[in-house]
């Protein structure tokens, strides 16, 4: 059975305005969580600081990953800016081109290939298409592809740790077998639900660490207000 394309049902609706409804995000170890829709066709006047600050370091061509409606691309489309938007979802790609993104189409991050670019725009926990810590030496290995000599990526995350209870030493209490931002999701929309798949949240000297060893810089761009950061990689 295919799974559903969530995302992009929901930002076809919302496109369409064919009665849309939140998206409903669902993991094993918190309360269900919802998205607004609308959110997803943001203005820059409307993104978090952390998004903002991206858009404005992003130059020459550029791949934004996770596209989702297409809100990123079109802003750097009216900086003049050349883009490309990918997103596995068919629906947020269509949306994408319904609002006037004129390069989008429908790919997976890791299948992409023979093109180049001066910046991989992850944002909106980029880091999650990772899916688990042990994916990052092929996350890294496959990005270095992409990458022109100089090129950048702009990836955004959050730590975890607020989640959890500190103890007296300032250690936290978590599974011992397994790294504390790495979550199971599924999600729901008008009735149907995604199969669950993999997600990644890492704090940034975990994502520093990682980098480093696979021959990038990582630098620390600016912090928000909710254990959030923006960071920049660039090959060594």
């Amino acid at each position: 059975m295919k799974n559903p394309d969530i995302f992009g049902q929901a930002v076809l609706d919302f496109y369409h305005q064919n009665q849309p409804e939140n998206i409903i995000v669902h993991s094993e170890d918190f309360d269900d969580d919802e998205i607004p829709t609308d959110y997803l066709f943001r203005s820059y006047e409307e993104m978090p600081p952390l998004e903002q600050k991206a858009l404005q370091l992003a130059s020459g061509k550029i791949l934004d990953v996770g596209a989702c409606a297409g809100s990123h691309s079109l802003y750097l489309q009216q900086k003049n800016k050349e883009v490309k938007a990918i997103d596995v979802s068919e629906g947020a790609i269509e949306v994408c081109q319904l609002r006037g993104v004129k390069t989008a189409e429908v790919q997976d991050f890791f299948n992409l290939k023979d093109q180049k670019f001066d910046t991989i725009l992850m944002l909106m926990n980029g880091s999650g298409i990772v899916g688990k810590l042990k994916n990052l030496t092929h996350f890294f290995t496959h990005a270095k592809t992409l990458l022109k000599p100089d090129g950048k990526i702009l990836i955004d995350s959050s730590d975890l740790r607020y989640l959890f209870e500190e103890d007296e030493d300032g250690g936290i209490w978590v599974n011992p077998n397994q790294y504390y931002g790495e979550l199971s999701y599924s999600i729901s929309y008008k009735g149907e639900t995604s199969t669950s798949f993999d997600w990644l949240y890492i704090d940034f000297n975990s994502l520093q660490l990682a980098a480093q060893s696979n021959g990038f810089t990582c630098e620390l761009i600016a912090e928000g207000e909710h254990f959030d950061y923006l960071a920049k990689l660039k090959l060594q």
